[in-house]
């Protein structure tokens, strides 16, 4: 089955009636995990930015504590795993200040948490390539902003 384009589905949703968008909501919801809780998201987060940026925080501090850390091979692969995890975050969001915002967490809690594995070419690699991205969506910023996230970048050794 092909799918339809973005353009197709939109002028097939102006076409339906609420309850039918509400039943094909649902639908959907059931399918994946990921349509799910970005209508979490959509539906009870997307109006309180601040809170499901500290949220998210937390999250990314409790699963930097389960990293096993005794090998580094599981330590590469735990913290790829949480870095792919926190951009799946920043993509619900869509906002750029929520993206510099917790990479530049993720970032500094990594350092902070496991500053021997700082040592590891890969992983230091790693931070290095997000603190790059970070510095391209700061510029992208209202300059109060691009001023606020320069100075917790500059706290970030690399």
């Amino acid at each position: 089955m092909k799918a339809a384009t973005a353009k197709e589905i939109r002028d097939e949703l102006k076409d339906r009636t609420e309850a039918e968008l509400r039943e094909i909501v649902l639908r959907l919801s059931r399918f994946k995990k990921e349509n799910k809780e970005l209508l979490s998201y959509l539906l009870f987060e997307a109006h309180h930015e601040d809170e499901y940026i500290q949220t998210i925080k937390s999250y990314i501090d409790e699963k930097l504590l389960e990293i096993n850390t005794s090998n580094g091979y599981y330590a590469k692969k735990g913290i790829r795993r949480l870095l792919k995890e926190t951009k799946k975050f920043i993509r619900y969001s869509g906002h750029k200040e929520t993206e510099v915002a917790l990479l530049i967490h993720f970032c500094k809690s990594l350092q902070e948490t496991h500053p021997k594995l700082m040592s590891n070419k890969i992983i230091r690699d790693v931070v290095k390539r997000q603190i790059v991205l970070v510095k391209v969506r700061i510029s992208t910023l209202h300059e109060d902003l691009q001023y606020d996230y320069q100075r917790e970048l500059n706290d970030i050794d690399y």
